[in-house]
């Protein structure tokens, strides 16, 4: 179980990618933190992987809320005195398909709030901690909307654009660290998020939103696919890893 011993703080663990990771990641020996603001789905979590011998324990966090966030961090160093890894998959979409005159600011600032804010937030506060063990990775999850190619939403795809170049400086400062910093960019996955935004894609183009979830179902990767690299990158193999990666 390469991940034995392993303290690792999943954001977003709750459902889709996050969730999936934190499953994985218990089942090979880690220590898992799981993050959320839903709280039901995150105990859930939590639930199932201690019922199957694994370690997990969840704490209902907005990654937007800077106090909830340096509270998070603090109660990490006190009970394990360090953080191995760091996996901020937390994230959110809103204003598919309008163009720029139709979406509101309050609407695009609360998708950076959560995507980048929130990610910097815990990367900010993460950091003392990972450094401590003086073999840390931080792995922070964007995506090919807004670094290989557009977004469905204006603000979805500025915030991956975002997250993808906090990471690529956060590499270059925290290297001397001991802290190794990868950006990953999953592409078409199912998950609740995206299919959420085929079916409205689907009413837009007067077909049935059913039949093109369906077939999303099964053209599209699994989030067990990205979980298996973020395992992958959570452990020592993966030492000499740069950059940013793209899956399927």
């Amino acid at each position: 179980m390469e991940l034995q011993g392993k303290t690792i703080l999943i954001t977003g663990g709750a459902q889709g990618i996050g969730a999936a990771t934190a499953r994985l990641c218990a089942a090979r020996g880690a220590q898992v933190e799981i993050v959320d603001l839903n709280r039901e789905a995150g105990e859930q979590v939590a639930a199932q992987i201690c019922a199957t011998g694994g370690r997990a324990r969840f704490e209902p966090v907005d990654v937007a809320d800077e106090t909830q966030v340096r509270v998070l961090m603090a109660g990490i160093g006190q009970r394990y005195g360090k953080l191995d890894v760091l996996i901020c998959a937390a994230g959110v979409l809103k204003g598919a398909f309008l163009q720029p005159e139709e979406l509101g600011l309050d609407e695009f600032l609360s998708v950076i709030d959560i995507n980048v804010k929130g990610t910097f937030l815990c990367a900010k506060y993460a950091t003392p901690l990972l450094a401590a063990g003086g073999r840390g990775a931080m792995l922070l999850i964007a995506s090919g909307a807004g670094v290989s190619g557009p977004s469905s939403s204006l603000a979805y795809g500025t915030s991956k654009g975002g997250v993808n170049g906090l990471g690529m400086t956060l590499a270059a400062r925290l290297a001397p660290r001991g802290v190794r910093v990868n950006v990953v960019c999953p592409g078409e996955i199912v998950t609740a998020m995206k299919l959420s935004v085929v079916a409205a894609q689907a009413v837009r183009e007067g077909r049935d939103p059913e039949i093109a979830v369906a077939r999303a179902r099964q053209e599209m990767g699994s989030p067990d696919g990205i979980a298996r690299v973020l395992a992958f990158l959570a452990s020592d193999d993966a030492d000499y890893v740069r950059g940013t990666l793209f899956t399927r």
